[in-house]
């Protein structure tokens, strides 16, 4: 029983919880950028062009049909992913750089500093005896 053991302490981690919950939220988010793409800023491109709609073009070679339109698609689809992933972790970093760090005194520190401070104590104590 440690193989389940094991996986347990694996799918129960942090980092894997972490993970999948991104995972689900990006699929969430992926299907709203398509459907903005799709229905609101393609429309839009098509009434620029004369009512083109990009998704449809496509050139027949033979009996080969290459659907460049729905190239074209996926690409506006990944840069408006790309650039809002951009804003998010830029915001990040900034917001993470506005947070002062504090770096956590180690254990030698802190008994370096007391040990400082005794001496002081031991010092104004001999100071007083002369």
């Amino acid at each position: 029983m440690p193989v389940i053991k094991d996986f347990k302490d694996f799918a129960l981690k942090g980092n894997v919880l972490e993970l999948a919950i991104g995972i689900v939220i990006g699929a969430a988010f992926a299907s709203i950028v398509t459907s903005v793409v799709e229905n609101l800023l393609m429309p839009i491109v098509g009434i620029l062009t004369g009512g083109i709609d990009l998704k449809a073009l496509s050139i027949k070679v033979g009996s080969a049909e290459l659907k460049y339109g729905m190239f074209l698609q996926a690409s506006v689809t990944f840069l408006i992913i790309a650039a809002f992933l951009f804003i998010v972790v830029k915001s990040a970093n900034r917001a993470k750089l506005k947070t002062p760090i504090v770096p956590k005194a180690t254990t030698t520190e802190i008994l370096l500093t007391q040990i400082n401070q005794e001496l002081i104590e031991i010092r104004k104590e001999l100071r007083n005896r002369n």
